[in-house]
């Protein structure tokens, strides 16, 4: 793993959320993206060679939804830059971390992204992130 690539935080409304980060943090939102397939809308900030990333659900079924009604806001990932995902997966999987996607998937912020489940990460829920080159 390269380094911590961004800290994923659920939100309960990125309008309420991202003036209060712009404060916090000193800078503007940089980006702001829908990932349809995940039910979620996302909010960049740029932290030194580190990320915070907003997340708001745009569905009652998506898995920030699930996330706030049962944890409320905060921290909902830690997401790790990998060179090679697919390779990164394999390992992982050979080491007994359970892998909660076969195949990385397109996210946000021009990634192709997987996570790990919590129950084989001291509960942390991991997201591992390969920038795509197009």
């Amino acid at each position: 793993m390269l380094k911590i690539e961004h800290l994923g935080i659920a939100v309960k409304s990125l309008s309420d959320s991202i003036p209060l980060f712009e404060q916090l943090l000193n800078t503007p939102c940089y980006k702001q993206e829908a990932v349809e397939h995940e039910g979620v809308e996302t909010a960049f900030f740029a932290t030194g060679e580190n990320k915070i990333e907003l997340l708001q659900a745009n569905k009652p079924d998506s898995a920030i939804a699930k996330f706030l009604e049962k944890k409320g806001e905060g921290i909902h990932h830690v997401a790790f830059e990998v060179e090679n995902i697919e390779a990164e997966m394999k390992r992982l999987t050979v080491l007994g971390f359970e892998v909660l996607q076969e195949k990385p998937k397109r996210g946000a912020d021009n990634k192709l992204i997987c996570f790990l489940h919590p129950k084989t990460t001291n509960g942390m829920l991991i997201e591992l992130c390969q920038e795509i080159v197009e």
